[in-house]
């Protein structure tokens, strides 16, 4: 009769079998400890050599960043082989520290292609583009170095576009703390990295035809005030017209927007724009900014131009105040009218002293072109080029530069990068949401107004959500109806009473997602609608009087919906948004 014990034989493998586990899964556990500490070493000695890299650079020592860069090489390629081999990725499939493997993984082979393939061709085109430089003299460019710099930034250029898709594809929330704000790192530093890189590669692709080295070319500049928030900053003031040959480049008529009239036939205008904004772009010049895609709006600028003053316009640039801050910032104050700017009161002046200083609306506008042209002066007699190259870099960064070529090859390159001002495009990684602003005040109120963001998702009932939460403050003083000039409050001109604002706040979610909910301060309201590249667009006119706040709540459902990675894109404003991220609350 069986005791119900396993034969002796049996017991005797079992238990040989399971000692046999042990032991492998001990060495496998301390072969996975030994190499991940080697790797963290590595990784270290990648991180402390890129400190020394970045020395190197801003002291222009390319030769010694060359050596610097051959060894982040190869700690970065040490620490990727030691964290690919099948034990290390079979511990990637075990529960709980699963994530974590694979995260070190990742890490590792990010800091290994950007080693092994970007830093060499970014250090290359440094040598051809000497950042020193840039080969500027007076108002001219010597272009031959940006041609000679395209190779090797579009190598760059492709690997770091590969890296950020690796690094954003890591699922840091599933990790341990200290490895969250590990992935949280390399993603901040291979976002700026490629962001920069791009935008190098697109001026070296771009930059020689576009600055006339195939023949003479004239460009309109647009300069919007933030003080009037318009979708792509703020409303036009002033305008010029630039021209470039062979790089050479200077400003040969001044405009502003008295000298282009309301149209009595409007230019024809896309329909969802005019779903939102009625005829007024089509009208009025200072209002084609409101045209959330600068791809639409520069054309009309450009056909408005030449209406008025003839002539062959072969691209756009829209810019906006805060652009300026940037460049004082580099190129140290400058004057213009009776004003002295410095990257500290520039804004104060141009967006709200100017308009108290000087009653006139035309001596304004003289002013604003005065405060053009010693910028742009600043600019190229400064010789801080590298100052005056992070300028740039950190205005596009915000989108406060946009830029349209009537060349339809080099619109093309453009339309791939963040310059192009169209609304951004939804991928397997990335999902947008974000606000439009637009004035109709009428005055310079904006001044004074701020935004705040709150984007969650989740999933409720089965079903994804993104919430997209915006909150407007009108944060001007309580006795703004009298403490500030007419020309700023508008004077009720538009219905408006003096020191209120109204703004129309359109909020648009994913490609393809549906609203399920819209309110305003918790209650539904009528609000305008438009569908602008596959994005649902819902807009508000919203009017306040000084300290009061509104918020909007828009929830999304569908295509595009409840991802975990959500960017909020919005206007550029004069003070960058708070943007706070939640989960999704049932409950709520």
């Amino acid at each position: 009769m069986s005791d119900g014990r396993l034969p002796r034989h049996r017991r005797r493998w079992l238990g040989w079998t399971i000692g046999t586990l042990v032991v492998l899964l001990l060495v496998a556990m301390g072969w996975v400890t030994v190499r991940g500490i080697g790797a963290a070493h590595e990784l270290q000695a990648v991180s402390d050599n890129t400190a020394a890299l970045k020395t190197a650079v801003a002291a222009q020592d390319l030769d010694g960043a060359h050596a610097i860069a051959d060894r982040i090489a190869g700690h970065a390629a040490e620490a990727a082989d030691l964290t690919s081999d099948p034990v290390w990725r079979g511990f990637e499939f075990v529960p709980w520290v699963g994530p974590n493997f694979t995260a070190v993984r990742e890490i590792a082979r990010i800091a290994d292609a950007v080693a092994a393939d970007a830093l060499t061709p970014v250090l290359d085109a440094a040598d051809e583009l000497d950042l020193a430089d840039l080969g500027f003299t007076g108002t001219t460019i010597d272009l031959a170095p940006f041609a000679a710099a395209q190779e090797p930034l579009g190598r760059a250029d492709a690997t770091l576009s590969d890296a950020l898709t690796r690094a954003r594809a890591i699922d840091a929330g599933a990790t341990l703390p200290p490895l969250q704000d590990a992935v949280g790192q390399v993603l901040g530093s291979v976002e700026k990295a490629a962001t920069l890189v791009g935008t190098l590669h697109g001026a070296s692709v771009l930059l020689p035809s576009m600055l006339g080295a195939d023949g003479p070319r004239s460009y309109v500049v647009a300069m919007q005030n933030n003080a009037e928030v318009r979708s792509s900053g703020g409303i036009v003031g002033a305008l010029a017209l630039v021209t470039a040959d062979r790089g050479s480049i200077r400003i040969v008529r001044n405009a502003s927007t008295t000298d282009f009239p309301p149209l009595e036939a409007p230019l024809e205008v896309s329909e969802p724009n005019v779903a939102l904004f009625e005829e007024q772009p089509g009208r009025y010049l200072q209002n084609l900014t409101s045209i959330p895609q600068f791809t639409e709006a520069a054309p009309l600028i450009a056909t408005r131009w030449t209406q008025q003053f003839g002539g062959t316009v072969d691209g756009v640039v829209a810019v906006d105040t805060v652009v300026a801050q940037h460049l004082v910032a580099a190129t140290g104050p400058v004057a213009f009218g009776p004003f002295t700017a410095d990257g500290d009161n520039i804004l104060g002046i141009l967006l709200s002293e100017i308009y108290s200083t000087i009653p006139d609306s035309a001596a304004q506008d003289a002013v604003f072109a005065q405060a053009s042209a010693a910028l742009l002066g600043a600019a190229f007699s400064s010789g801080e080029t590298q100052a005056l190259l992070g300028a740039l870099s950190a205005s596009a960064d915000e989108e406060r530069i946009r830029i349209w070529s009537a060349h339809e090859d080099e619109q093309a390159k453009l339309a791939t990068t963040s310059l192009s001002g169209a609304l951004p495009t939804d991928d397997d990684s990335t999902t947008w949401v974000g606000a439009l602003f637009n004035d109709t005040t009428g005055g310079k109120m904006d001044y004074y107004a701020d935004a705040a963001f709150t984007v969650a998702t989740g999933v409720c009932v089965g079903e994804p959500i993104t919430r997209l939460e915006a909150t407007w403050t009108n944060g001007a003083p309580a006795d703004a109806a009298t403490a500030l000039p007419e020309y700023v409050t508008a004077a009720g001109w538009y219905g408006v009473p003096p020191g209120e604002t109204r703004t129309l706040i359109a909020l648009y979610g994913p490609q393809g997602a549906t609203p399920v909910r819209i309110d305003r301060d918790g209650t539904e309201e009528q609000v305008q609608t438009a569908v602008i590249d596959g994005r649902t667009v819902l807009q508000h006119s919203v009017q306040l009087a000084p300290g009061e706040s509104t918020t909007i709540t828009v929830d999304f459902t569908g295509t595009g919906a409840g991802e975990r990675l959500t960017e909020v894109g919005h206007t550029p404003l004069i003070r960058d948004p708070e943007v706070t991220r939640e989960s999704i609350d049932c409950g709520s």
